[in-house]
């Protein structure tokens, strides 16, 4: 085949499709459909895998109460921050108040942090950026709250602000940027403040968990075998796990749910697959007279095929470009993230999974093109006006 000619003909596919504007305004919406639905699900298994893939490098370990899910329920004595930062390994220790608007698994969960003004210094400011208000203005006053990115953009906030929320009251004083999805999508509150407003586990040196940093990433189930040990007999017994781990247990139904819906995500590529196929060999059927003439100007076979594929290649891409790009501006603009049991899952708007949809619309649109193609390639002149 020449290449020069073929590109030349590539206008023929595309003036076919525009010859039959409903059947490629349909095939076009279906793909769309499909490819919309598979960005969102693939977006939400990259959500998934950042939020609870525990790296080589990690160094935090959580500590909750035992058989106690919902931070309503987990009630440890602050008291126990002096135990565990005599155990070896342990770098820090930070006793740590949460407070959720909703405890099950749901997309609009406002989560509240209750930390020391130490922690904030030692351990948040050094890793994120601040985009608005500053740190000082937290400091100085009771009721302030420095704010997550991704939370602030989802409840349109901005520094100065005043909100309320599972019975807590606050000022925004900061909003920041961070690469941790927990920290992103928090709000940080003064520890003491939030002991007493929430409706729950009130004053008295009560928190929910200690966020314990180690010295060495290798430690991490040795030095959270020797905290569960330490309070084994105690009258609150406490269940330790990688920060990471600790995320995937309390989201498991949404990791669940996420694996589950791999299946639909390929379902929705078999889908893209026939709504291409079936809408080129209906064309295919349409235009077998065409073809003969084709051939009688002196087209080839495989000049006929490669305008086939070419026609597919376009279906296929177009389709799956307005899904996937409508599917990551949604994310984008609404920026939801599940929620369960106060640890959060993005679904994040990736650019990685933009392109590999893009990419596997034109996969598929070539390959159920092939079959079509090699029919019309085959098809003889005498035989395609017989049928015509």
């Amino acid at each position: 085949m020449n290449l020069p000619r073929a590109l030349r003909v590539l206008r023929f596919p595309r003036l076919q499709l525009q010859r039959h504007a409903l059947r490629t305004a349909l095939a076009l919406g279906g793909i769309a459909v499909a490819m919309l639905l598979w960005t969102i699900i693939r977006s939400a298994e990259l959500g998934v895998a950042l939020a609870t893939e525990r790296g080589a490098s990690d160094t935090k370990l959580v500590v909750y109460r035992q058989n106690r899910y919902c931070p309503f329920a987990s009630q440890l004595p602050q008291h126990y921050a002096e135990s565990i930062e005599r155990i070896p390994g342990v770098r820090s220790v930070s006793p740590v108040k949460i407070v959720v608007s909703n405890c099950r698994a749901s997309l609009d969960v406002l989560t509240f942090r209750g930390v020391l003004p130490e922690w904030i210094d030692a351990e948040l400011l050094p890793g994120v950026e601040m985009l608005q208000g500053s740190a000082d203005e937290w400091r100085s006053r009771g009721d302030a709250a420095l704010v997550g990115e991704e939370l602030a953009a989802r409840r349109r906030l901005r520094a100065g602000d005043t909100f309320r929320s599972a019975g807590v009251t606050v000022v925004v004083a900061g909003i920041f940027s961070s690469d941790d999805p927990q920290d992103r999508n928090s709000a940080f509150v003064h520890l003491p403040f939030l002991q007493e407003q929430a409706k729950r586990g009130g004053s008295g040196g009560i928190v929910t968990q200690f966020t314990v940093t180690v010295d060495d990433p290798s430690k991490l189930e040795s030095v959270a075998t020797a905290i569960d040990e330490r309070f084994a007999s105690d009258s609150h017994p406490t269940s330790t796990a990688p920060e990471k781990s600790f995320v995937a247990n309390a989201a498991k139904d949404v990791v669940q749910l996420a694996g589950f819906a791999s299946w639909v995500a390929l379902a929705a590529l078999a889908a893209v697959f026939a709504l291409v196929a079936n809408a080129l060999a209906l064309a295919m059927q349409a235009r077998v007279r065409e073809t003969a003439v084709l051939e009688v100007l002196g087209f080839t076979g495989s000049l006929v095929a490669w305008m086939t594929v070419a026609e597919g290649l376009a279906l296929a891409l177009v389709g799956g470009a307005i899904g996937a790009v409508a599917a990551w501006t949604g994310l984008w603009v609404l920026r939801p993230a599940f929620s369960a049991e106060g640890a959060v899952i993005e679904i994040l708007p990736s650019a990685s999974v933009l392109l590999a949809g893009l990419a596997a619309s034109a996969v598929i649109g070539v390959a159920a093109a092939l079959v079509p193609a090699l029919r019309a390639a085959r098809l003889g002149t005498a035989q395609a006006l017989r049928a015509g």
